[in-house]
């Protein structure tokens, strides 16, 4: 079986550099909605001898996901890896002014996505493969009612599946990234130095070793 690796949120961001860093050993499954981010990937993957297959749809399109991971099967026959970075994170505010379009988006993609994905991707894995999450906690801190409750959630979700498959596979591994300059990061805070923080190429080299 080829050494596969999905990465959902590869257009930018951690997605990105991690998706770089795991090329060329695995080929790189990128899932975006962003498809000028994904052929630039691909052109850089490319560049270092790599792999990649773009799937450019929404991460909360049920239909497509299910659609893709029957794919990966009859191509492949499955995964060695899944890295899980997609992530919607809407502005802060106060929990009695939270937009109701964000707040839909971020339960869609936050945790609706991942309470489908999880079964749609956990076969390919079997026993020997492993998902990778990215816990990013601020649940009940003041102005993250959008991305703390529904983050809080996902991490939830897939340490449950941690517990489940704890002795007999697949691998779930929780990873804490430092504080990036990312579009989604400047969402939080506009007005933030981007000088403090580090970048998602340097983070994606820091937690290489470790997936």
């Amino acid at each position: 079986m080829t050494k596969l690796a999905l990465i959902t949120g590869a257009s930018r961001g951690l997605g990105y550099a991690l998706a770089l860093k795991l090329a060329p050993e695995y080929h790189i499954l990128a899932v975006a909605r962003t498809v000028g981010g994904l052929e630039d990937l691909d052109d850089e993957i490319k560049a270092k001898g790599g792999e990649a297959t773009l799937a450019p749809m929404d991460l909360t399109d049920r239909d497509a996901m299910a659609h893709l991971c029957r794919s990966v099967f009859d191509r492949w026959g499955g995964l060695s890896l899944w890295v899980h970075t997609a992530i919607h994170t809407a502005p802060l505010a106060p929990a009695w002014q939270l937009d109701q379009k964000d707040w839909q988006k971020s339960v869609d993609t936050n945790v609706t996505a991942t309470g489908y994905m999880i079964p749609f991707v956990a076969p390919l894995l079997g026993e020997q493969g492993k998902a990778v999450f990215f816990d990013d906690q601020h649940g009940g801190e003041k102005f993250y009612g959008h991305y703390g409750t529904t983050k809080g959630a996902q991490i939830a979700l897939a340490k449950s599946w941690a517990a489940e498959t704890e002795k007999t596979g697949p691998q779930v591994q929780f990873l804490e990234p430092q504080p990036m300059c990312t579009g989604h990061r400047a969402r939080f805070f506009p007005g933030e130095s981007r000088d403090t923080l580090a970048t998602p190429e340097a983070e994606a080299a820091r937690l290489r070793p470790l997936i």
